[in-house]
């Protein structure tokens, strides 16, 4: 299974082709674009109602985030409770604490009932804080969670050889291998009469009065309903400015003492560190993860694993490293995810994005909400995750804060690009974004002298983009789209690929 990063996360072993041979001049009634948990999901939700369905995806099943997840699933969010009381009142606070119950249902009963075997695990989580201020962070956690009737209960250990000054038990949380089991759904889907159409790139939409047709580059779609699952939708749209790109870095060691915790665990550092256990092949392996940043804002990608090894390496009795990798999140301004019609469509296109750390449990809660909506017009969360919703206060701030930051990286970039007068310059294993003879380049060179220039402006919003030396790809600060060492897309929004100049081999 391929994935959109250099580096192979622990879930890729899974491989396995979906396609199935589709009519394409049929009219649909729902095209999901987006091979993910949150499309598959959606897909199958929709097939089960009697809907006919085609699920898209650009490259394979798995291929995005949901291939570099740690798969956690929480009833408690990055966004807690109490804050969500503050923003929009103690009714919606109560629902969004029975988003994440009715996640975790919806992934058993989908188990269940399609039989996936996918180590599915109820286990306790910790939630513990390592100092002053975060222990007042705990507390105004816990207090949050009472009052929409989440269960934390104090405790006096923890099963993580972390020195700690309080701590929770939150019973009833959960773990899976999410690559199996988005593929026994994609299985399901498939039995129910369901199309997948791999390596389809969704280029545009048209809505019309009756009708979406989807420009794809294997032929045009048309269908009822287009849903974009594709982390955030693509083009220029509002949710474009109320979601920020963050990237978080993941990996799995072996430990010589075979000390492995089974419960899951979670620090309030910022950004904090998680852990939880997985078996593959046999042998149980300690996942970690975090070193989180916004996407295109570390200047050497490569350390951020070097930090967390390093750290897990201080309490931890770490054997071998056997995984590393990283991955793309969406963080809403006001910390709630969007899932519902897309701001600026006529009532036929729909998205789901804004997920934060939790995304397994929105995705999967999307799901239902879209299948609500096109099948019969309302869901009861639509007012909360309504992708068009204006809290003035909540999160304005920090819209604010994303805009400007998005258009200074737009103006830095611009004005900041190092001059070359020669490609020689350049030396082997380096990237930069350079100027030369007046046009700004996205250059890289590999071991062996092999040149690889495209435009730096990225196609989307023309921001510069920026090198991701962890994972070899050419990432856009202002609204996450990014490219391989070729130019061709790895993930949107945008839907062009940087224009590629060259692949030069120096002999």
């Amino acid at each position: 299974m391929y994935r959109d990063g250099a580096r192979k996360s622990i879930w890729q072993e899974e491989i396995r082709k979906f396609s199935t041979e589709t009519d394409f001049q049929q009219l649909f009634d729902v095209a999901v674009v987006g091979g993910g948990i949150t499309g598959v999901s959606t897909a199958l939700k929709l097939q089960e109602s009697g809907k006919k369905c085609i699920l898209l995806e650009s490259a394979n099943i798995g291929f995005g985030t949901t291939g570099g997840t740690t798969a956690h699933l929480n009833t408690f969010f990055d966004t807690p409770f109490g804050q969500v009381s503050k923003d929009f009142g103690a009714d919606g606070a109560k629902l969004y604490a029975e988003s994440g119950k009715e996640a975790i249902h919806i992934i058993e009963t989908f188990i269940q009932k399609y039989n996936i075997p996918c180590s599915f695990t109820r286990k306790a989580a910790y939630l513990f804080a390592l100092d002053e201020k975060q222990e007042k962070q705990l507390k105004d956690i816990v207090e949050g969670a009472t009052e929409v009737g989440i269960e934390m209960r104090y405790t006096n250990d923890i099963p993580f050889p972390i020195p700690f000054r309080v701590a929770v038990i939150i019973p009833g949380q959960g773990q899976f291998h999410p690559i199996q089991y988005v593929k026994g759904l994609c299985d399901a889907f498939l039995q129910l009469g369901g199309s997948i159409v791999e390596n389809c790139f969704c280029e545009e939409h048209t809505e019309h009065e009756d009708d979406v047709v989807l420009k794809t580059s294997k032929g045009e779609i048309r269908a009822k309903n287009v849903v974009y699952a594709t982390h955030i939708p693509p083009g220029l749209n509002i949710l474009h400015f109320t979601n920020a790109p963050y990237r978080s870095y993941a990996m799995a060691f072996s430990l010589k003492d075979s000390k492995y915790p089974w419960e899951l665990g979670y620090d309030l550092s910022e950004p904090y560190h998680y852990y939880r256990i997985q078996e593959i092949n046999g042998e149980n392996l300690l996942i970690a993860g975090g070193e989180d940043h916004k996407t295109g804002h570390a200047q050497d990608t490569g350390e951020c694993f070097s930090k967390l090894e390093n750290y897990v390496r201080q309490y931890f009795n770490v054997e071998t490293v056997y995984y590393s990798w990283s991955s793309q999140y969406y963080e809403p301004v006001d910390g709630l995810p969007y899932i519902g019609k897309l701001p600026g469509s006529k009532g036929k296109i729909w998205a789901a994005t804004g997920f934060r750390g939790n995304g397994m449990i929105f995705g999967t809660l999307s799901s239902q909400i879209l299948h609500d909506l096109i099948v019969h017009g309302n869901s009861r969360y639509e007012n909360l995750f309504n992708p068009s919703r204006i809290k003035p206060m909540a999160g304005f701030s920090d819209f604010v804060k994303e805009g400007m930051t998005a258009a200074f990286d737009f103006i830095k970039d611009k004005i900041s690009v190092e001059k070359i007068e020669s490609f020689s310059e350049i030396k082997a294993g380096e990237a930069k974004v350079i100027q030369y003879e007046g046009s700004s380049y996205a250059l890289y060179k590999e071991s062996d002298g092999t040149l690889h220039l495209l435009k730096s402006t990225c196609p989307h919003a023309l921001c510069e983009v920026r090198w991701n030396s962890a994972e070899l790809s050419w990432d856009c600060p202002c609204h996450g789209s990014r490219f391989n060492v070729n130019g061709k897309i790895l993930t949107g929004p945008t839907t062009k690929h940087l224009q590629k100049i060259f692949p030069y081999q120096k002999h």
